[in-house]
Protein backbone atom coordinates (compact mmCIF):
# COMPACT_ATOMS: atom_id res chain seq x y z
CA UNK A 1 0.00 0.00 0.00
CA UNK A 2 1.33 3.31 -1.01
CA UNK A 3 0.59 6.34 1.84
CA UNK A 4 1.29 9.81 1.09
CA UNK A 5 1.65 11.59 4.04
CA UNK A 6 3.13 14.82 2.31
CA UNK A 7 -0.31 14.67 -0.21
CA UNK A 8 -2.93 13.57 2.42
CA UNK A 9 -5.72 15.03 1.52
CA UNK A 10 -8.09 16.53 4.00
CA UNK A 11 -11.55 15.05 2.60
CA UNK A 12 -10.64 11.34 3.24
CA UNK A 13 -12.65 11.80 6.83
CA UNK A 14 -15.61 12.38 4.87
CA UNK A 15 -15.51 8.04 4.49
CA UNK A 16 -15.97 7.92 8.32
CA UNK A 17 -18.63 10.30 8.16
CA UNK A 18 -20.28 8.80 5.64
CA UNK A 19 -19.76 5.10 7.04
CA UNK A 20 -20.96 6.29 10.50
CA UNK A 21 -24.67 7.54 8.51
CA UNK A 22 -25.02 4.30 7.00
CA UNK A 23 -24.42 2.41 10.53
CA UNK A 24 -27.49 5.04 12.12
CA UNK A 25 -29.86 4.31 8.93
CA UNK A 26 -28.74 0.38 9.53
CA UNK A 27 -29.75 0.81 13.26
CA UNK A 28 -33.17 2.75 12.13
CA UNK A 29 -34.33 0.23 9.46
CA UNK A 30 -33.25 -2.77 11.30
CA UNK A 31 -36.88 -2.58 12.46
CA UNK A 32 -37.73 -3.86 8.99
CA UNK A 33 -34.95 -6.48 8.76
CA UNK A 34 -33.32 -7.30 12.16
CA UNK A 35 -29.78 -8.41 10.56
CA UNK A 36 -29.75 -4.49 10.27
CA UNK A 37 -28.71 -3.95 14.12
CA UNK A 38 -25.35 -6.43 13.70
CA UNK A 39 -24.58 -4.22 10.59
CA UNK A 40 -24.84 -1.53 12.47
CA UNK A 41 -22.75 -2.85 14.68
CA UNK A 42 -20.25 -4.03 12.94
CA UNK A 43 -19.63 -0.49 10.74
CA UNK A 44 -19.27 1.64 14.20
CA UNK A 45 -16.56 -0.59 15.52
CA UNK A 46 -14.92 -0.32 11.70
CA UNK A 47 -15.54 3.29 11.53
CA UNK A 48 -13.67 3.62 14.90
CA UNK A 49 -10.54 2.46 13.58
CA UNK A 50 -10.84 4.07 10.38
CA UNK A 51 -11.03 7.08 11.81
CA UNK A 52 -7.88 6.17 14.40
CA UNK A 53 -5.93 4.94 11.17
CA UNK A 54 -6.79 8.23 8.90
CA UNK A 55 -5.73 10.38 12.21
CA UNK A 56 -1.95 9.29 11.68
CA UNK A 57 -1.11 10.90 8.75
CA UNK A 58 -3.66 13.99 9.26
CA UNK A 59 -1.49 14.37 12.10
CA UNK A 60 1.95 13.66 11.07
CA UNK A 61 1.28 15.55 7.85
CA UNK A 62 0.97 18.82 9.97
CA UNK A 63 4.03 17.78 12.25
CA UNK A 64 6.37 16.82 8.89
CA UNK A 65 4.89 19.07 6.10
CA UNK A 66 3.09 22.19 7.55
CA UNK A 67 3.42 24.57 4.47
CA UNK A 68 1.61 21.89 2.58
CA UNK A 69 -1.28 21.42 4.80
CA UNK A 70 -1.39 24.86 5.37
CA UNK A 71 -1.41 25.76 1.82
CA UNK A 72 -4.64 23.43 1.26
CA UNK A 73 -6.01 25.43 4.64
CA UNK A 74 -6.16 28.75 2.36
CA UNK A 75 -7.11 26.99 -0.90
CA UNK A 76 -10.96 28.12 -1.38
CA UNK A 77 -12.08 24.20 -2.42
CA UNK A 78 -9.95 22.08 -0.40
CA UNK A 79 -10.09 24.74 2.99
CA UNK A 80 -13.60 23.47 3.31
CA UNK A 81 -12.62 19.79 3.79
CA UNK A 82 -10.75 20.22 7.20
CA UNK A 83 -14.10 20.37 8.96
CA UNK A 84 -14.67 16.53 7.99
CA UNK A 85 -12.59 15.40 10.83
CA UNK A 86 -14.21 16.96 13.18
CA UNK A 87 -17.96 16.17 11.90
CA UNK A 88 -16.59 12.67 11.83
CA UNK A 89 -16.55 12.69 15.95
CA UNK A 90 -19.66 13.85 16.25
CA UNK A 91 -21.05 11.14 13.68
CA UNK A 92 -18.96 8.91 15.95
CA UNK A 93 -20.20 10.34 18.90
CA UNK A 94 -23.95 9.46 17.73
CA UNK A 95 -22.83 6.30 16.78
CA UNK A 96 -21.76 5.15 20.28
CA UNK A 97 -24.57 6.81 21.96
CA UNK A 98 -27.47 5.41 19.86
CA UNK A 99 -26.01 2.05 18.14
CA UNK A 100 -23.81 0.66 21.38
CA UNK A 101 -25.46 2.31 24.14
CA UNK A 102 -21.90 3.61 25.17
CA UNK A 103 -22.75 7.18 26.54
CA UNK A 104 -19.59 7.87 28.13
CA UNK A 105 -17.61 7.10 25.04
CA UNK A 106 -20.15 9.27 23.00
CA UNK A 107 -19.83 11.95 25.50
CA UNK A 108 -16.02 12.23 24.59
CA UNK A 109 -16.15 12.31 21.46
CA UNK A 110 -18.80 15.06 21.41
CA UNK A 111 -16.94 17.13 23.61
CA UNK A 112 -14.02 16.65 21.37
CA UNK A 113 -15.83 17.07 18.25
CA UNK A 114 -18.29 19.88 19.29
CA UNK A 115 -15.58 22.48 19.97
CA UNK A 116 -13.25 21.65 16.88
CA UNK A 117 -16.46 21.61 14.97
CA UNK A 118 -16.94 25.39 15.64
CA UNK A 119 -13.62 26.12 15.21
CA UNK A 120 -13.66 25.47 11.87
CA UNK A 121 -17.19 26.63 11.20
CA UNK A 122 -15.42 29.93 12.18
CA UNK A 123 -11.96 29.97 10.60
CA UNK A 124 -12.64 28.71 7.32
CA UNK A 125 -15.42 31.56 6.39
CA UNK A 126 -12.71 33.62 7.94
CA UNK A 127 -10.07 32.85 5.52
CA UNK A 128 -12.77 33.30 2.91
CA UNK A 129 -14.07 36.95 3.75
CA UNK A 130 -10.03 37.92 4.29
CA UNK A 131 -8.95 37.09 0.65
CA UNK A 132 -8.65 39.95 -1.90
CA UNK A 133 -10.50 37.63 -4.32
CA UNK A 134 -12.14 34.51 -5.15
CA UNK A 135 -12.75 33.25 -8.36
CA UNK A 136 -17.06 32.00 -8.39
CA UNK A 137 -15.77 28.78 -10.25
CA UNK A 138 -14.27 27.83 -6.90
CA UNK A 139 -17.71 27.69 -5.05
CA UNK A 140 -18.89 24.15 -4.65
CA UNK A 141 -21.61 22.80 -2.73
CA UNK A 142 -18.30 21.75 -0.28
CA UNK A 143 -18.53 24.79 1.12
CA UNK A 144 -21.56 23.70 2.92
CA UNK A 145 -19.52 21.18 5.19
CA UNK A 146 -18.94 24.09 7.79
CA UNK A 147 -23.14 24.57 8.36
CA UNK A 148 -23.34 20.93 8.10
CA UNK A 149 -20.73 20.13 10.93
CA UNK A 150 -22.73 22.77 12.97
CA UNK A 151 -26.31 21.59 12.20
CA UNK A 152 -24.62 17.82 13.03
CA UNK A 153 -23.84 19.22 16.97
CA UNK A 154 -27.16 18.39 18.11
CA UNK A 155 -26.91 14.91 16.73
CA UNK A 156 -26.15 13.19 19.72
CA UNK A 157 -25.69 16.74 21.89
CA UNK A 158 -29.01 16.76 21.91
CA UNK A 159 -30.21 13.39 23.98
CA UNK A 160 -26.38 14.43 25.55
CA UNK A 161 -28.20 17.38 27.01
CA UNK A 162 -29.58 15.10 30.03
CA UNK A 163 -26.22 13.79 30.87
CA UNK A 164 -25.11 17.47 32.16
CA UNK A 165 -26.04 19.27 35.61
CA UNK A 166 -26.48 22.62 37.00
CA UNK A 167 -24.60 25.44 34.78
CA UNK A 168 -23.33 23.05 32.61
CA UNK A 169 -26.69 21.53 31.21
CA UNK A 170 -27.24 25.33 30.50
CA UNK A 171 -23.85 25.60 28.40
CA UNK A 172 -24.96 22.13 26.85
CA UNK A 173 -28.31 23.76 25.61
CA UNK A 174 -27.05 27.40 24.75
CA UNK A 175 -24.04 24.98 22.54
CA UNK A 176 -26.53 23.00 20.64
CA UNK A 177 -29.11 25.98 19.91
CA UNK A 178 -26.11 27.89 18.86
CA UNK A 179 -24.67 25.52 16.07
CA UNK A 180 -28.17 24.26 15.07
CA UNK A 181 -29.20 27.77 14.52
CA UNK A 182 -26.45 29.30 13.27
CA UNK A 183 -25.62 26.36 10.75
CA UNK A 184 -29.01 26.76 9.09
CA UNK A 185 -28.49 30.42 8.37
CA UNK A 186 -25.00 29.93 6.99
CA UNK A 187 -26.27 27.13 5.11
CA UNK A 188 -29.29 29.35 3.42
CA UNK A 189 -26.44 32.39 2.97
CA UNK A 190 -24.51 29.58 1.49
CA UNK A 191 -27.07 27.77 -1.22
CA UNK A 192 -27.24 31.23 -2.63
CA UNK A 193 -24.35 31.56 -4.02
CA UNK A 194 -24.16 28.07 -4.49
CA UNK A 195 -26.91 28.12 -7.02
CA UNK A 196 -26.06 31.53 -8.62
CA UNK A 197 -22.25 29.14 -9.45
CA UNK A 198 -24.37 26.63 -11.05
CA UNK A 199 -26.75 28.80 -12.99
CA UNK A 200 -24.20 31.23 -14.39
CA UNK A 201 -21.15 29.22 -14.87
CA UNK A 202 -20.41 26.20 -16.60
CA UNK A 203 -21.12 22.33 -14.84
CA UNK A 204 -18.78 21.29 -11.40
CA UNK A 205 -15.51 19.57 -13.14
CA UNK A 206 -15.99 15.95 -13.30
CA UNK A 207 -13.03 15.00 -10.93
CA UNK A 208 -15.75 16.61 -7.93
CA UNK A 209 -19.04 16.49 -9.65
CA UNK A 210 -20.60 14.12 -7.01
CA UNK A 211 -20.08 17.10 -4.46
CA UNK A 212 -23.28 18.13 -6.29
CA UNK A 213 -25.17 15.55 -3.45
CA UNK A 214 -23.44 17.62 -0.56
CA UNK A 215 -27.05 19.57 -0.60
CA UNK A 216 -28.86 16.82 0.73
CA UNK A 217 -26.68 17.03 3.78
CA UNK A 218 -27.49 20.12 5.45
CA UNK A 219 -31.29 19.21 4.76
CA UNK A 220 -30.85 15.50 6.18
CA UNK A 221 -29.14 16.21 8.60
CA UNK A 222 -31.03 19.67 9.56
CA UNK A 223 -34.39 17.58 9.66
CA UNK A 224 -33.01 15.42 12.06
CA UNK A 225 -31.58 17.03 14.68
CA UNK A 226 -33.98 19.65 15.10
CA UNK A 227 -36.26 16.81 15.97
CA UNK A 228 -33.41 14.98 17.88
CA UNK A 229 -32.87 18.34 20.00
CA UNK A 230 -36.75 19.19 20.33
CA UNK A 231 -37.54 16.59 21.65
CA UNK A 232 -34.72 16.60 24.29
CA UNK A 233 -36.15 20.15 25.26
CA UNK A 234 -38.37 19.79 28.10
CA UNK A 235 -38.60 24.06 28.54
CA UNK A 236 -40.04 23.70 24.49
CA UNK A 237 -43.35 22.15 25.39
CA UNK A 238 -45.36 22.80 21.70
CA UNK A 239 -43.10 20.60 19.56
CA UNK A 240 -45.60 20.32 16.74
CA UNK A 241 -44.57 23.46 14.98
CA UNK A 242 -40.90 22.36 15.03
CA UNK A 243 -42.11 19.16 13.33
CA UNK A 244 -44.37 20.78 10.92
CA UNK A 245 -41.18 22.66 9.63
CA UNK A 246 -38.75 19.36 9.56
CA UNK A 247 -41.28 17.65 7.49
CA UNK A 248 -41.28 21.13 5.11
CA UNK A 249 -37.62 21.16 5.13
CA UNK A 250 -37.13 17.54 4.30
CA UNK A 251 -39.45 18.12 1.53
CA UNK A 252 -37.30 19.95 -0.14
CA UNK A 253 -34.75 17.36 -0.35
CA UNK A 254 -36.83 15.30 -2.58
CA UNK A 255 -36.15 17.87 -5.18
CA UNK A 256 -32.59 17.94 -4.66
CA UNK A 257 -32.57 14.33 -4.43
CA UNK A 258 -33.97 13.98 -8.30
CA UNK A 259 -31.42 16.82 -9.05
CA UNK A 260 -28.80 15.07 -8.01
CA UNK A 261 -29.55 11.80 -9.81
CA UNK A 262 -30.82 13.87 -13.09
CA UNK A 263 -27.06 15.40 -13.00
CA UNK A 264 -24.97 12.16 -11.92
CA UNK A 265 -26.66 10.87 -14.75
CA UNK A 266 -25.59 13.79 -16.89
CA UNK A 267 -22.22 12.95 -16.24
CA UNK A 268 -21.88 9.44 -17.06
CA UNK A 269 -23.96 9.86 -20.31
CA UNK A 270 -22.29 13.39 -21.59
CA UNK A 271 -19.40 13.95 -19.57
CA UNK A 272 -17.02 11.65 -17.54
CA UNK A 273 -17.43 10.64 -13.42
CA UNK A 274 -13.79 9.40 -12.89
CA UNK A 275 -13.17 7.87 -9.32
CA UNK A 276 -11.94 10.79 -6.69
CA UNK A 277 -12.29 10.79 -2.97
CA UNK A 278 -15.48 13.00 -4.09
CA UNK A 279 -17.23 10.15 -4.64
CA UNK A 280 -17.64 10.18 -0.39
CA UNK A 281 -19.96 13.00 -1.26
CA UNK A 282 -22.21 10.39 -2.45
CA UNK A 283 -22.54 8.68 0.92
CA UNK A 284 -22.57 10.74 4.28
CA UNK A 285 -25.50 13.67 2.39
CA UNK A 286 -27.36 10.77 1.21
CA UNK A 287 -27.36 8.90 4.51
CA UNK A 288 -28.19 12.07 6.51
CA UNK A 289 -31.28 12.19 4.35
CA UNK A 290 -32.50 8.65 4.69
CA UNK A 291 -32.21 9.33 8.27
CA UNK A 292 -34.15 12.20 7.62
CA UNK A 293 -36.67 10.68 5.75
CA UNK A 294 -36.88 7.62 8.51
CA UNK A 295 -37.60 10.51 11.31
CA UNK A 296 -40.29 12.47 9.55
CA UNK A 297 -42.29 8.99 8.19
CA UNK A 298 -42.38 7.62 11.95
CA UNK A 299 -42.85 10.67 13.55
CA UNK A 300 -45.78 11.56 11.09
CA UNK A 301 -47.07 7.70 10.68
CA UNK A 302 -46.47 8.22 7.07
CA UNK A 303 -45.51 5.00 5.76
CA UNK A 304 -45.13 6.01 2.41
CA UNK A 305 -42.70 8.59 3.29
CA UNK A 306 -40.54 5.41 5.73
CA UNK A 307 -40.67 3.15 2.66
CA UNK A 308 -39.11 5.71 0.59
CA UNK A 309 -36.42 5.66 3.00
CA UNK A 310 -36.17 2.09 2.71
CA UNK A 311 -35.83 2.05 -0.56
CA UNK A 312 -33.10 5.25 -0.31
CA UNK A 313 -30.82 2.51 2.04
CA UNK A 314 -30.64 0.27 -0.19
CA UNK A 315 -29.27 2.70 -2.86
CA UNK A 316 -27.03 4.13 0.06
CA UNK A 317 -25.66 0.54 0.83
CA UNK A 318 -24.39 -0.09 -2.94
CA UNK A 319 -22.97 3.37 -2.98
CA UNK A 320 -20.67 2.52 -0.22
CA UNK A 321 -20.22 -0.98 -1.25
CA UNK A 322 -19.08 0.35 -4.57
CA UNK A 323 -17.25 3.54 -3.39
CA UNK A 324 -15.77 1.67 -0.61
CA UNK A 325 -13.91 -0.93 -3.00
CA UNK A 326 -12.96 2.00 -5.54
CA UNK A 327 -11.14 3.76 -2.88
CA UNK A 328 -9.47 0.38 -1.57
CA UNK A 329 -8.39 -0.42 -4.73
CA UNK A 330 -7.13 3.02 -5.81
CA UNK A 331 -5.18 3.00 -2.20
CA UNK A 332 -3.30 0.06 -2.99
CA UNK A 333 -2.41 1.19 -6.29
CA UNK A 334 -1.12 4.49 -5.01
Amino acid sequence: MKVSVKDFAPSWFASVMGTGALALVSLAYSERLAVLKNVAVWLTYFNTALFFVLLIPWSLRWLKYRENATKDLYHPMVSHFYGTIAIAMLVLSADYLLILRETAVAKAFWLIGTPLTIFFALLIPYLMFIQEKIDIKSVTPAWFIPPVGLIVIPLSGGPLIGTFHGIWKEIAILINYFAWGSGFFLYLALFAVVMHRFITHEPLPCGIAPAIWINLGPIGAGTSTLYMLVRNSDFITAKEPFLAFGIVFWGFGVWWLAMAVIMTLHYIRRLSLPYSLAWWAFIFPLGAYVSATHNVGTTFGIGVIDSFGFALYWLLLTLWLLTGVKTLKHTLLG
